[in-house]
Formats: C-alpha cells, sequence, structure tokens
C-alpha cells in the first residue's frame, strides 16, 4: 500500500489511552506518546485488565503485581504519569454494557479531547487472528466515547457527561489513515517496550534490546514510505 497517511492533528491538549493489556502500548504507539508529551500534551493510561493471564510461568496474581510495575515503569518513559487499571479478567473480557460503563466513566473522569484505542477487528493484516480482549476493548471505547456524552447513559457511573472527544484514534490498524513522526521519540519508544523485561523473557528467547529495538524501529520504518521517508506510528483517526 503506498497511499500517503495524514499527520494527526495537533490542536489537543489531552488524551485517554484505552487498551486490554500492559505492553498493547507499547508496541508502537508510545513512540508517539513520546512525541506528545513532549510537546507538553497531557496523555493518561487505562488498562482494561492487569495483564495477569499473559506470563505461563506466573501464577496470575505474581503475573498482575509484576506486570502492573513494568506498565508504570513504561509510561513514565514517555512522560506519561498517570496509569490506571480496571480490574477486569484477562484473556475473557466481554464486550457488554459493564465494560462500556466503565470505559465511559474514565472518559468522564480524564475528560480528553483525543482517545487512543487498538485495534477491534477480527485479524492483523489480515492474516493473523487477533485476541478476544483487543476485539472487545476496540470495540466498547468506539462506543462508550459517545456513551460518555449522553446523561441518560450509564448515569449511575459518575462524573459529570462528557461530549468533547473530537477523535478516536485506532492504533494498530490495518488501513490507517493518519501518522506521527515519531523521529524524536523512537528510542524512548525501544526502551518504554524494554520495561516489559518479565513479559519479553517469558515471549521469546531472543535478547530482549534486540526483540524490541528490532520490532519498534522496524514497525516504524515500515510506514515511512507513506509519510515523507519519515519513521512514524500509524492511526485510522475517526472524528466525532
Amino acid at each position: 500500500m503506498t497511499d500517503q497517511l495524514e499527520p494527526m492533528p495537533e490542536d489537543w491538549q489531552r488524551a485517554l489511552a484505552i487498551v486490554a493489556h500492559p505492553d498493547d502500548l507499547e508496541y508502537g504507539c508510545a513512540s508517539a506518546v513520546a512525541v506528545w508529551t513532549d510537546a507538553g500534551r497531557e496523555v493518561v493510561y487505562v488498562m482494561v485488565t492487569r495483564g495477569e493471564a499473559g506470563i505461563d510461568t506466573l501464577e496470575p496474581v505474581k503475573a498482575a503485581a509484576v506486570r502492573e510495575q513494568e506498565e508504570r515503569a513504561s509510561a513514565a518513559v514517555v512522560g506519561v504519569g498517570r496509569v490506571e487499571f480496571l480490574g477486569h479478567a484477562d484473556g475473557v473480557v466481554e464486550y457488554g454494557t459493564a465494560l462500556r460503563r466503565d470505559l465511559a466513566a474514565a472518559i468522564r473522569r480524564h475528560r480528553p479531547e483525543l482517545v487512543i484505542t487498538l485495534n477491534p477487528a477480527d485479524t492483523w493484516q489480515d492474516t493473523y487472528w487477533n485476541t478476544p480482549d483487543h476485539r472487545a476493548v476496540g470495540r466498547a471505547v468506539l462506543d462508550a466515547a459517545g456513551d460518555a456524552g449522553n446523561r441518560w447513559i450509564f448515569p449511575d457511573a459518575g462524573g459529570e457527561p462528557w461530549d468533547g472527544v473530537r477523535w478516536v484514534a485506532v492504533a494498530g490498524s490495518d488501513s490507517p489513515t493518519h501518522a506521527v513522526d515519531v523521529t524524536d521519540g523512537l528510542e524512548r519508544g525501544v526502551r518504554s517496550l524494554l520495561e516489559h523485561r518479565a513479559y519479553i523473557e517469558a515471549l521469546t528467547d531472543e535478547d530482549p534490546e534486540a526483540y524490541a529495538r528490532g520490532l519498534i524501529e522496524g514497525f516504524a520504518r515500515q510506514e515511512a514510505e507513506r509519510f515523507g521517508g519519515r519513521p512514524a506510528v500509524t492511526f485510522r483517526l475517526f472524528p466525532r
């Protein structure tokens, strides 16, 4: 695909990134977050689960503590000081009103202009099957961005209605429309993923730094052809 990508909007101050697991944002998106926080923008992370089912060699209670600590450290690398965990069960997140309610409440709490989530499609690159958690959370985020602004939907969720979400940006989409030049955020994107060392070491026998650098730099440079030759993180942008 050679369609050129548009730059992401820059006329915003607050963003809320909502994903299923610790590490979801670090597989590329964190490099863009580093660029945004450098520019003085506020980004908050919300994890729907604590990632407790993600490490085969650690029982869930222990894995949850490790993965939460790794995510907080990872977020700090790219200038994010606030990370929330909603506590849904890892691996069995269900799309539905309970999830939409929790996400609408988070949006009302943080009042973002930009909401970021991960690919809710069935597949990655029309080849690899996406996980149920990613699909459920991505779809629920798209719905909750509207729910948050309607005072008659989830009135017991707390907070005043927030109808100020201007865009939802989906990372990891097979059909992106926009991109961020991550030249100045790429190294921190690599270091952010490296903070998930326990997860990476359980996932692969490859050297963690080689693994992280190969993925993050590879993804960013793969998109450069569609973005003026600049390393990029891509999004499918849905205006609201």
